[in-house]
């Protein structure tokens, strides 16, 4: 077993790490910002508190808005959150900013998207990873807010599979930041593709961190603190698993750290494809494949229809049939996966596809 300082391998990763920042819009493109957008159209984004740097799924958010501004030649504006009482001022700020559409990262702001959007019907919303909903959590269907979810359990599935098929020890784990449904619907997923694993190779690979029957594992309460997650993951790999995947946003940094201290440790990434967001050569060779959503392109095709006029509210479901979910190239541990393997992942996606599989879980946005 490789030993490092726990500071300095919390450090290998500082790549991860959130910038310390307020929650005052960051204005880019238009005359305000010295950009040269030629569009009076305005869209705008607000982070949850993992912020735009997490190399997950708002910084996924932010690089879709990014690509609009630049091909549709549009004027652009983002809010970061560091904490849940930043989403409504935010979102203030950017209304009062004449924003003509205001994305919305993650589940957490379910609500203060409803607030904001009842209280303003002429400006259009999205909402990236949920719905819009009341205190209680109950959905809110608004004709200004268009959901933007995406059906993760079918990419988890496969790449549960590919980690049961690929470890050596028998024994995989999985955590999640906050037990939300978009956390939940990840780790049912990978739950259901070690199920299929061990099915098809009459095999016993072991899950921990998540029973999807009790709906009960490991969760370590945030997004932000990647001490905890390196904690978790210490105890996955020292319980013998030697794949973990996080669920949680920067949290998984601790993971990738953890990995670092432990031989034969890999790691299954999530929201992108980590192998090439993560800018650290030491991590790069740990990652196994990664749970992919398209968010870039979902944000960037939604400002397109908005900018047009045809905004919509019909929400949008990202699956492995129209790309909106995926898994990762194996990069440097394709030897790693077995070539039976690999070929049965890629008949499992074509009959998930099909309609031949069914990955079922409470959190997909298609049950």
């Amino acid at each position: 077993m490789k030993q490092f300082p726990r500071a300095a391998a919390l450090a290998g990763v500082g790549a991860l790490a959130l910038a310390a920042c307020g929650s005052a819009p960051d204005t880019t493109g238009g005359s305000d910002a010295g950009g040269s957008a030629s569009s009076d159209f305005k869209a705008c984004m607000v982070s949850d508190s993992g912020g735009f740097e997490d190399k997950s799924f708002n910084e996924s958010g932010s690089d879709g808005l990014e690509a609009a501004k630049k091909d549709l030649k549009i004027q652009t504006q983002k809010a970061e959150s560091t904490s849940n009482s930043d989403f409504v001022p935010n979102i203030d700020n950017l209304v009062s900013s004449n924003c003509n559409l205001v994305f919305t990262v993650g589940f957490l702001l379910a609500n203060a998207t409803a607030t904001e959007a009842k209280a303003n019907p002429d400006v259009e919303f999205a909402i990236i990873d949920s719905t819009a909903q009341d205190d209680q959590g109950n959905t809110v269907e608004l004709d200004n807010v268009k959901p933007v979810s995406f059906d993760t359990a079918q990419a988890a599935y496969l790449a549960g599979y590919v980690a049961a098929g690929s470890s050596k020890t028998g024994k995989v784990a999985t955590y999640g930041g906050i037990k939300i449904p978009t956390v939940t619907i990840f780790m049912d997923g990978f739950a259901d593709g070690v199920a299929k694993y061990n099915e098809v190779h009459k095999a016993n690979v072991q899950l921990i961190g998540w029973n999807k029957d009790t709906q009960d594992g490991s969760f370590t309460g945030d997004f932000e603190d990647q001490t905890k997650g390196k904690t978790t993951s210490d105890g996955f790999y020292d319980q013998g698993a030697d794949i973990v995947m996080p669920v949680a946003g920067p949290v998984g940094a601790g993971t990738i750290a953890s990995a670092k201290e432990h031989e034969g440790a890999m790691v299954v990434w999530v929201d992108s494809d980590g192998y090439e967001s993560i800018k650290d050569a030491d991590a790069q060779p740990l990652i196994l494949t990664s749970v992919m959503k398209g968010i870039a392109a979902a944000v960037e095709d939604v400002t397109k229809s908005a900018s047009e006029d045809s905004f919509d509210n019909t929400p949008y479901v990202g699956t492995l049939e129209n790309g909106g979910v995926d898994i990762a190239p194996y990069h440097d541990l394709s030897s790693q996966v077995p070539q039976d393997v690999q070929d049965e992942v890629t008949q499992l996606k074509q009959d998930i596809i099909d309609g031949k599989i069914t990955v079922e879980s409470a959190a997909s946005p298609q049950s």
